[in-house]
């Protein structure tokens, strides 16, 4: 245990939105747990508890950014669009005290081992990071040999990537991304882990066809497939309420704006009467933005960052007229639950004690990850090792 996150510590007096809404509780919490939560909570019994007063200040889960480029997306242009490896203080200026990292187009300069010392390292520095092995390719690149065993034998592996209807992958045949998702599967089942299948949606008028052929040609549950960047054109995101419709997880990207706004994109699938836990925000942090026009040609590039996750809260509340307790879920409960991350995603006793503190603009004033500060008055008071 990091010593950094020992000792007890009170939050007190804030509007606790655990995602729901819990009204004004004090929070306890040790060694990066969760103690208790109660409207008022003695202090006086507890040795050399710190009290950080929250009068009047939102308390809210960390939140889980399922889609981030550890060590950078891109080079859709050649090597000098490969962008940068992520930064930690990015990252928890951004509210995200849970993340997963993967790979992107390029697996040919970067590597599932890469990305494994960046999620290990992201972990030393004071968060949560997880990973997906593979990339766009198939068969996926991995650093075991084979998905299944890097699911199941590497503790931060949880599932692997790919892409499909999308220009830029392999032109998977069916049996292949059949084999692809079993192998997660099975990982999983043998890692104790979620055992996903990741797949970058792009604008190919193909759409989620893939995803059907795979629960056709296997017995991979509905349950561990994910269409990502699902907001990306009108046709996919129609394609992609039927799938949450029928049960299947989908994942909306902030950095994408339109033509579905990741806002639009919450509210719509909501009326459409999917379930807010079959929902889910990730950022595409770190990824490349490239712009083809109609015959593939790249036509500018450019780079994702994390604060759109922010601002995709913010609308839902603001211009979606979304209640904060629904607005949440999709950025903390629905990410946790589809990632098998029991620790995460809801203020409860025995949960990781990972919390963004918002003002009632819902600007973040504060982060905690394990307990520990790492985001004061919006700005990160924990940097990264090189920093």
């Amino acid at each position: 245990m990091d010593l950094t996150s020992a000792g007890f510590m009170l939050l007190r007096g804030a509007q606790v939105y655990a995602p729901q809404s819990l009204g004004v509780q004090d929070v306890l919490l040790a060694y990066g747990k969760i103690l208790a939560v109660a409207p008022q909570i003695p202090s006086d019994v507890l040795p050399d508890c710190k009290i950080v007063d929250l009068n009047g200040l939102i308390l809210c889960p960390g939140f889980i950014d399922q889609h981030i480029h550890f060590i950078g997306g891109g080079g859709e242009a050649g090597p000098a669009t490969r962008a940068p490896e992520v930064r930690l203080s990015k990252l928890v200026e951004a509210g995200v005290t849970t993340a997963i990292g993967l790979l992107g187009t390029d697996s040919v300069t970067r590597h599932p081992e890469s990305l494994l010392a960046k999620t290990r390292a992201l972990n030393e520095e004071g968060i949560t990071a997880y990973m997906l092995t593979g990339a766009y390719s198939i068969p996926s690149p991995t650093i075991t040999g084979s998905i299944e065993r890097d699911v199941a034998l590497i503790d931060r592996v949880i599932g692997v990537k790919c892409a499909v209807s999308d220009h830029r992958s392999s032109a998977p045949d069916d049996a292949a991304l059949a084999n692809m998702a079993a192998q997660s599967r099975v990982g999983g089942l043998l890692g104790n882990k979620a055992g996903i299948s990741v797949f970058h949606m792009g604008s190919s008028k193909k759409g989620l066809a893939p995803l059907y052929t795979i629960l056709e040609n296997s017995d991979v549950p509905m349950s561990k497939l994910l269409p990502t960047h699902v907001n990306r054109s009108e046709t996919l995101f129609d394609a992609a309420i039927e799938f949450a419709l029928k049960g299947g997880h989908i994942d909306i990207t902030s950095g994408i704006p339109g033509p579905v706004t990741p806002s639009q994109a919450v509210k719509r699938a909501v009326d459409s009467g999917v379930a807010l836990d079959l929902l889910s925000v990730s950022s595409d942090g770190n990824g490349s933005q490239p712009v083809f026009d109609a015959q593939g040609n790249l036509t500018g590039i450019g780079v994702a960052g994390f604060e759109s996750l922010l601002e995709t809260l913010v609308a839902l509340v603001q211009v979606q007229n979304m209640p904060l307790a629904d607005a949440l879920v999709p950025f903390t409960r629905s990410v946790a639950k589809f990632l098998g991350l029991e620790s995460k995603g809801e203020i409860a006793v025995g949960k990781d004690a990972d919390f963004v503190v918002l003002t009632p603009a819902l600007a973040i004033h504060q982060v905690y990850a394990h307990g520990r500060l790492m985001v004061q008055e919006g700005k990160a008071c924990v940097k990264g090792t090189f920093e």
